[in-house]
Parts: structure tokens; sequence; C-alpha cells
């Protein structure tokens, strides 16, 4: 019988509580992932308990708060707090999402924070990203054009540019590729949804003359076609995105063009 193992050091512990604030009347419980690589322990879940009247809405208001009053030790990313960015993905009450535009009256019970799954992390809720973005820029995402370019902007028409919409607003937060399977599977040559989202986004728009190349440069068993249309990425899409509708359009443009 096959015999399973986990790496030394890769068990979650408990983590440290820290204590009620004093005179709160209305608290919300936090359980945040933590670890640490320089200390060589294993990674922890610490409790913090928040006073929700004098905390603002978002979770990323609780994380901050927690780190300038709290524990300035807890590490996170964060930019633009307007769900832009894509700085603060994180999973959430077991949600790949946003932590700026997730409430905290959206969270039923303990919060439970960690860094998006599967993918290596750097300290504490921060993932390595280098693999996402390397794929990122294997597929080229700029617009590709031998036709010399006009004296003002190229034109679109209304028609062409609506083609655009629903790939443009991806902030490339990557929620969608590290909440599926095919991706936790094969991620060293599966593209995963947010990739393959901006790989259509450049095959759909009217002004890029590279549609050939770039199929071509998807034409492998893995690049594309590990997607099973599982629908995690769709679902857990914080900007309420459809990157497997995207992964259907470049599957039809193969069948196309042979």
């Amino acid at each position: 019988m096959a015999e399973f193992t986990l790496p030394a050091n890769s068990t979650v512990q408990p983590g440290k509580t820290w204590p009620v604030p004093a005179g709160a009347k209305r608290t919300k419980t936090f359980k945040i992932y933590r670890w640490d690589p320089d200390t060589g322990a294993n990674p922890r879940v610490d409790t913090y308990t928040l006073d929700l009247d004098q905390t603002a809405p978002m979770v990323l208001d609780a994380l901050i708060k927690i780190k300038n009053e709290t524990d300035p030790t807890l590490t996170f990313r964060r930019s633009c707090r307007e769900g832009v960015c894509g700085s603060c993905a994180m999973n959430i009450d077991g949600t790949n999402t946003l932590a700026c535009t997730k409430g905290i009256d959206e969270c039923e019970g303990d919060v439970k924070i960690y860094p998006l799954p599967h993918m290596p992390v750097i300290k504490d809720l921060v993932p390595d990203l280098s693999q996402a973005y390397a794929q990122l820029r294997s597929i080229e995402p700029w617009l590709k054009s031998e036709t010399p370019p006009p004296d003002r902007e190229r034109p679109q028409s209304p028609a062409e540019r609506a083609k655009l919409d629903g790939m443009w607003e991806c902030i490339l937060c990557f929620c969608c590729s590290t909440s599926c399977p095919s991706y936790w599977w094969n991620g060293d040559r599966y593209l995963g949804p947010a990739v393959l989202l901006q790989a259509y986004r450049w095959l759909a728009d009217s002004r890029d003359e590279a549609a050939g190349e770039r199929l071509d440069n998807l034409e492998d068993p893995f690049r594309l076609y590990r997607c099973h249309t599982i629908m995690n990425c769709t679902k857990t899409c914080p900007k309420g995105l459809n990157p497997a509708k995207a992964i259907a359009e470049i599957k039809k443009l193969m069948v196309a063009r042979k």
C-alpha cells in the first residue's frame, strides 16, 4: 500500500491568541495564517479579536488595523483598497477574493484568512506569483501589428470594442487560477484561467494582427487543453468575469482554423 507523508514542518499549528480589546461590546474574531521562513517553525493560525465599532467595514481594514495596532509582524500585500490592483487577493472563509472588497459583515462567525491556495508562500498571506507572471509573459500580452501605426489611435467600431468587455477588467489577482484544480495539478504547464483570459483578450482585439502566432503558442496538450470546465474560476472571480468562457472561445478558434 502506498504511504504518503507531509513535508517536514508543514502541519499547521495553533498560534498565539491576542486579547480582546478592553471595553469592546461588538467584536469579531479573525483567524489568520502565519508563516515566517526565517524561523524554521511550522505555520500557525493566530487569533485576533477586534472591536467592530472601532474598525472600518472591509476585511482589509481589519488586517491593516491588526498590523498597525496589535501585531506589526503580520505580512500581507495591499495597495489601491478599491478592487483595482489585485494586490490583496487571499482566501477568506474558503473563497479566493479581494480583502479590500470583502465586507466583514459578509463573514459568518470567525473570519478565517489564508494566502491564495496551492502557491508557494513567501511569508504569512503573501504568495509567490513568479510562475504566474512568467506564464503571463509567455503569451505576450501586448498589441502586435505589422500595419504601420496611424497618425492617431488605431480605430475600432463600437461592436469591435464591445468584444473586449469582460476581459479588459481583469486585474490579475489570480483568484481564478488558484481556485482551479487543473492548475493545482498541472500549474507548471497549464497556463490557468487568468493567463488564458488575457490570451483571448488579444485574440479578440480587432487591432491585433498576430492571431495565428498566438494560437500556435497555445496549441499544446497542456497550455490550453487542461481546462475541464470545472467553473471554479468564474465562480470565484471578484470582478464578476468569466474566464471559462474565454477559454472556450480560444478552443473554438482552434477548431475554426483547422
